[in-house]
């Protein structure tokens, strides 16, 4: 296997049964797709188009009903590998609540690497970098539950950051929060790739985060229906439309400019860029 790939999905399909009327139903349709090593990849679509589905089976939570996903050349099927993938692909949740098992943030974000047998004087240094990364420093001696959104879901990072994956799955972790606590949560996710060099798939239905990634791939009905750069995706506005998703506000104004006779190029994504334009 090509050791740059992170992550090898290949013609992998999920189904399950429906609750109605018990009919088979594909959450996530025959995907093909290869995660580079370093990259920051972006994965969008509407509610049920099977991006949390994927998520789950990246971390071996379910296995695929069809085809194979290997990360960092280790078989998700193979039941003897699983606490090796789970250390290599992190994954962290909508809710961090969900995620905060202790009373006092340093603990929680030893629990992990202790469950892996982490020796002492290593578990120290895991959780000091972790909470240093996330800038968590000055609150490791905290109660979870006091803090703001923003900074539990930061103490969620840390706690998976301490396992020292290569990889980190977010599965929409700013939906809970407001835009204050966004801004630090994203601003630790590019950090933790520009800076740390890890892989980064982030789930998310906000477009201004998607911007920042690398590769955006965008799900409909469990099907890879668009695949691209963020400004390849963004200038097909009515296609996103189609597939009932908003496009960056400036994006969106530049369209509706050139809609009433200007000639500006349609992959602006950014306001400095728009700025510049005008």
């Amino acid at each position: 296997m090509n050791e740059d790939i992170m992550i090898k999905i290949e013609n992998v399909s999920f189904e399950y049964s429906s609750f109605i009327d018990e009919s088979i139903q594909l959450a996530v349709k025959d995907l093909s797709l290869d995660v580079i090593r370093g990259e920051f990849l972006v994965v969008l679509g509407h509610n049920g188009s099977g991006k949390s589905t994927l998520a789950k089976m990246i971390n071996g939570l379910i296995m695929p009903s069809k085809g194979e996903i290997f990360v960092n050349g280790l078989n998700t099927r193979d039941e003897d590998k699983i606490w090796d993938i789970r250390s290599t692909a992190g994954m962290v949740f909508q809710n961090p609540d969900n995620q905060i098992v202790a009373t006092i943030v340093e603990e929680d974000v030893a629990f992990g690497p202790e469950n892996l047998g982490i020796p002492q004087r290593e578990l120290r240094k895991r959780v000091d970098d972790a909470l240093e990364t996330v800038e968590m420093t000055e609150y490791k001696n905290h109660a979870p539950h006091l803090l703001s959104g923003g900074q539990k879901q930061r103490v969620a990072i840390a706690g998976i950051l301490a396992m020292e994956p290569d990889c980190i799955i977010f599965d929409e972790p700013t939906a809970m929060l407001d835009p204050v606590g966004r801004l630090e949560v994203m601003d630790t996710i590019k950090k933790l790739n520009k800076e740390k060099g890890k892989t980064i798939i982030l789930i998310t239905h906000f477009m201004d985060e998607a911007v920042e990634a690398d590769r955006v791939m965008v799900l409909n009905e469990g099907e890879a229906v668009m695949l691209g750069t963020p400004k390849e995706i963004f200038r097909q506005v009515e296609r996103l439309k189609e597939l009932g998703l908003d496009v960056p506000q400036v994006t969106e104004l530049v369209f509706e400019l050139n809609n009433e006779g200007y000639t500006f190029r349609d992959d602006v994504l950014s306001v400095e860029e728009l700025v510049n334009l005008l």
